[in-house]
């Protein structure tokens, strides 16, 4: 079977579209999504009636729960006040965002399980035990090891914004990278496929002066920091 898992869309229409035409030609067998769907982007609303729509089963992520539980956000942010910067930023960008999304939408983001089984790939967003943290491509085979738990050949997650693919003892570990808000360098959409046991990093081009463009007449508090995230490709302060 050959699976796509598209992670970390946040909200970004055009970069989405691309993708999906992408998956027309690669015709997969079936599509995860990694969560963080809506959250920093411009179409928050579009993406989940499309993925919806589309019956995609996937798993939820931190800025998905922190969307539709905030209360699980406050806390993680209490335990890192030298981030309040970022904190302060996030939650009005959050605070509309719902009022778009709705209670209904907000109920199924919700409702979002935390992993996802399908032959031989284990999906979470970050780490096997939690959507908030998650180790990066220059984590050790040490630190990885905790994805072994997951008890599949290939255990996946996004989160990271960071692509990469990383083959221990039988065990692949691959990170989706982002579709939406790539932190590599790369402007280019991010997504996995696999194909059986073996796991492939795809980067799709879109365009991003475009998306920016949708992005600043939204609305969206803070739309300018997104914006310096899309046009860099990497992580940027508010």
């Amino acid at each position: 079977m050959r699976i796509a898992i598209l992670s970390d869309i946040h909200g970004n229409r055009t970069a989405f579209e691309a993708v999906l035409k992408d998956l027309r030609e690669t015709a997969p067998d079936l599509v995860f999504h990694g969560g963080d769907l809506a959250d920093g982007g411009s179409s928050p609303v579009e993406i989940i009636n499309q993925i919806r729509d589309f019956g995609w089963p996937g798993v939820v992520g931190n800025t998905d729960e922190m969307l539709a539980k905030p209360e699980v956000f406050e806390e993680f942010a209490r335990q890192r006040p030298n981030l309040d910067s970022i904190w302060t930023a996030t939650r009005e960008m959050a605070r509309v965002t719902r009022e778009w999304l709705g209670e209904e939408r907000l109920s199924w983001l919700r409702e979002l399980p935390f992993r996802q089984v399908q032959d031989s790939v284990h999906l979470v967003h970050a780490h096997p035990e939690s959507c908030w943290i998650a180790p990066g491509p220059d984590a050790s085979d040490a630190d990885l090891e905790c994805y072994r738990a997951l008890n599949r050949p290939i255990a996946a997650y996004g989160h990271i914004h960071l692509p990469y693919i990383r083959k221990m003892s039988n065990l692949t570990v691959a990170n989706s990278g982002s579709v939406g808000m790539p932190f590599d360098g790369d402007r280019r959409a991010s997504y996995l496929l696999i194909n059986g046991v073996e796991a492939t990093v795809r980067r799709v081009e879109y365009d991003v002066d475009r998306e920016i463009l949708v992005l600043m007449q939204c609305g969206l508090p803070h739309a300018d920091w997104i914006a310096r995230i899309l046009s860099t490709g990497f992580p940027q302060l508010p």
